[in-house]
């Protein structure tokens, strides 16, 4: 069941166009079009794009084109690796992010963490030592985005998916409350999943679990809805 904390959660950020960060130092993109602007992706399958026909389908290439048409000298560089949890994030990306001076983050994990059944005080305390570190070391706009209920996908079914559910809607809490300790910007992918794949199962790949291209196009728009309120006009 979805907790009455993630219900206001979802509220907020649908009413803040699907984003919030505080507004006292709140980070933004160049309003020099010219600008190198480097956008860099950390995460799981999902960033590195498993169940899309191709790289250029999931969803950090997608947000990558729709910078480029405002900062056409951009790049990207993509550290996702199918199976990482948020150790593996810890230990084997956030490093390379750091010194790649990034305009741009996203950050993308948990599902992994979830069915690896790693506590979810564990989960909260490798992502609080991620965002610190990357609002700490670096000036990019940080976007991350809740977990979906993964119990919508074909891979779970009854007190299994009862399970995965209420410890999506768990991490989901505990995410939600590192990335506004760090600014982070927040995507409600978790909503979006309920809302949307039980009605449009074309959102999934053919193994049920990870998004299909259309999938992975959806994800993309909630990713620029919320990116594109961090350039300079």
């Amino acid at each position: 069941m979805v907790t009455a904390w993630l219900v206001a959660l979802a509220t907020l950020v649908l009413t803040s166009g699907c984003s919030w960060m505080g507004t006292a130092d709140t980070r933004m993109l160049p309003a020099d079009r010219n600008a190198e602007v480097v956008y860099v992706a950390l995460g799981d399958s999902t960033v590195q794009g498993i169940g899309a026909t191709s790289r250029q389908a999931n969803y950090v290439s997608r947000l990558y084109a729709r910078l480029r048409e405002r900062y056409p000298n951009a790049r990207m560089e993509n550290l996702g690796v199918g199976g990482a949890t948020s150790r593996d994030v810890l230990r084997r990306q956030l490093e390379r992010a750091v010194e790649l001076k990034p305009h741009l983050l996203t950050v993308s994990v948990g599902p992994n963490d979830i069915t690896s059944r790693v506590p979810v005080g564990q989960y909260a305390e490798n992502m609080e030592a991620i965002l610190g570190r990357l609002a700490g070391e670096t000036d990019a706009v940080i976007v991350i985005n809740l977990l979906p209920d993964l119990a919508v996908t074909p891979r779970f079914r009854g007190e299994t998916a009862a399970l995965v559910s209420r410890l999506s809607t768990e991490f989901n809490e505990a995410l939600a409350a590192v990335a506004d300790r760090h600014g982070a910007i927040v995507v409600d992918l978790y909503a979006a999943s309920r809302r949307e794949v039980p009605r449009r199962p074309e959102l999934l790949a053919l193994d049920g679990y990870h998004p299909s291209d259309l999938g992975y196009a959806r994800w993309a728009e909630l990713m620029w809805e919320a990116v594109r309120t961090r350039i300079k006009s």
